[in-house]
């Protein structure tokens, strides 16, 4: 997988890679783990961001690497939900991520963002540009704003400080067009997030043609498509919306979708510091063309001719346009004249002119280059659902992630945790530790939940030991046949046992818990070990505590399948232990 996404030459040969800083919210499909949970909390081995920057390094040692927040940890409001309100403490905490890269993983950020589609702040751009340079991080470059054109482009035409720090204009979904005031900057103009299309053929033909047309219509040098692979629960929001799709773990299949040979059209024949010839790229009956060259006398030629149909991405909306088949001649001058485009075999070139018959929905790569190949492996093993029958005990004494494996964290962060205090069978748990609304993205719920399992199950039985660390109004909960995550998590439905530190228990058709279907004495509290085990058979489900019956017969209206999950009452501090789910 790692290579079909990486490796020069293979697949599709990324010249890019951004990842997201986490924040500890939610950032369209869960969330990710900040490297400063609390204000005195420094760990650069969370989450998988720096393992994947770092197999991607071992591929290809050149490729760029860009960081860019979506969330930021709580405690950087100070009490709001704002991140610009101390910009020095903002700057302080994405430079340190950027240094723990450096120190803790040898790598070197090229580029970093400011904050994901939100809004732009002058004095945190300074602020950030004096804290790089402080700490001897002048190589490392800023994009702003990673939203529209405007209204960074204004400003930085009317303020020449801001002009000066802020090296590219970052655009997403911007439907290949740019505006005049990026253009009048002078500044490098990239599509800095893109595509975000189902990975079919449609999707392929989508990225095929704003490759081309980012830079034909709107000078865009960079087109970066949200998201990488799609390894994420397919019912979660935007599900197969990454270049190819590696969502089974469990089983080990993968598919290398068709968007993995639209970029190596333009990845495995061409390389950062080549550069666009300015040429007129659209053809006469539809489609278009881009020409780059290295400057040394290389020469690549994409084209592209897909249709309206066969091309539209998820945003912005597509006008209808037409392509028809036809013969596109070509014209080289200069040193070009004499080129020989190798890997079209058939190609004549005569007197520096040549003509091609162009298919619709069709890409064409003509290059002097030698170096390029489709690649291939053997096929991975079968698909198989998730295994109906799932136990964790958490039992790792050097996890090579912070995270559990199959649980999706959807609101809050759940990480493997060695409780010294236990001398029982509690050592090695699950623990939610976000205790404090981070400076949200998304809606994030106001409960932590971790979803995991086929979104297809129906029939389950959950059984959970869990611990309650916040004594009076702490709250833990088990649940099934959960219907909602990502940016749709706050609305999450399904069946949800819950148990409070006040002796009282809860089953809820709703993550809010405010839709009440049974409620009751449990004698549970804080800071005691509690099995629980919830049923759900059609539409019935029941509920036991530490193996003995608590509560029965309640109907299930709301949803018909979903996840498994667990969670917490709030951001708070609790523990989970030896999970286990039977489905049939």
């Amino acid at each position: 997988i790692l290579d079909y996404l990486f490796m020069p030459n293979f697949g599709a040969s990324l010249h890019i890679l951004k990842v997201e800083i986490g924040g500890d919210g939610q950032s369209t499909d869960g969330t990710e783990p900040s490297h400063m949970h609390y204000e005195n909390d420094e760990n650069y081995f969370r989450g998988y961001e720096w393992w994947l920057m770092k197999e991607a390094k071992k591929r290809n040692p050149n490729i760029t690497l860009i960081g860019l927040p979506w969330a930021f940890p709580g405690w950087i409001g100070r009490g709001q939900n704002w991140p610009y309100n101390h910009p020095d403490v903002t700057a302080y905490y994405i430079v340190s991520w950027i240094l723990g890269a450096k120190q803790y993983h040898n790598l070197d950020i090229d580029y970093i963002g400011i904050w994901n589609e939100r809004s732009f702040n002058r004095k945190y751009i300074m602020l950030l540009r004096y804290t790089l340079d402080k700490q001897g991080l002048q190589r490392v470059r800023i994009i702003a704003s990673d939203n529209m054109w405007e209204p960074i482009s204004f400003f930085m035409m009317i303020d020449s400080e801001l002009h000066k720090v802020v090296n590219i204009i970052g655009a997403h979904y911007p439907g290949t067009k740019t505006v005049a005031n990026a253009l009048a900057t002078q500044k490098k103009l990239w599509a800095s997030e893109d595509y975000s299309t189902f990975n079919d053929e449609v999707g392929a033909g989508c990225w095929a043609r704003i490759l081309n047309q980012n830079y034909v219509n709107g000078n865009m040098t960079s087109t970066i498509a949200w998201n990488l692979v799609a390894s994420y629960y397919e019912d979660l929001p935007f599900g197969r919306n990454g270049l190819m799709t590696a969502q089974e773990p469990w089983s080990g299949y993968y598919a290398v979708e068709a968007p993995i040979w639209i970029t190596g059209h333009t990845t495995q024949f061409t390389h950062p510091g080549w550069h666009y010839l300015q040429v007129d790229g659209h053809l006469e009956d539809g489609g278009s063309y881009v020409a780059l060259t290295d400057g040394l006398g290389n020469l690549t030629i994409i084209i592209e001719t897909m249709t309206y149909c066969h091309s539209q991405c998820i945003r912005p909306p597509l006008f209808p346009f037409i392509v028809s088949p036809q013969k596109a001649t070509f014209y080289l001058k200069g040193s070009f004249v004499s080129k020989c485009f190798l890997c079209f075999l058939s190609l004549q070139v005569h007197e520096g002119m040549f003509s091609l018959n162009l298919d619709v929905d069709e890409v064409y790569t003509l290059t002097t280059l030698m170096t390029g190949r489709k690649g291939t492996y053997p096929d991975p093993p079968q698909s198989k659902p998730f295994p109906s029958n799932y136990k964790d005990d958490f039992n790792i004494r050097n996890p090579p992630f912070s995270e559990a494996p199959h649980f999706a964290d959807q609101t809050g962060v759940f990480e493997y945790f060695v409780n010294t205090s236990d001398p029982g069978d509690h050592i090695f748990t699950l623990r939610q530790v976000v205790v404090q609304r981070p400076i949200t993205w998304a809606s994030d719920a106001d409960q932590a939940i971790s979803i995991i399992g086929d979104f297809k199950w129906v029939n389950v039985t959950i059984t959970c030991d869990v611990y309650i660390e916040r004594p009076v109004n702490g709250g833990v909960f088990i649940a099934g046949r959960v219907n909602n995550g990502g940016i749709y998590v706050r609305r999450s439905k399904g069946l949800f046992f819950w148990v409070f530190a006040d002796g009282t228990y809860r089953v809820t058709s709703d993550l809010s818990g405010k839709e009440v279907l049974m409620k009751g004495m449990s004698g549970v509290r804080a800071r005691a070990w509690h099995t629980l085990t919830l049923n759900l058979r059609g539409s019935s489900a029941s509920g036991s505590l530490n193996g003995y019956p608590l509560w029965e017969n309640v109907t299930i209206s709301e949803t018909s399948h979903g996840w498994a999950a667990i969670g917490t009452h709030s951001f708070e501090f609790a523990q989970f232990d030896n999970f286990h789910v039977e489905a049939s």
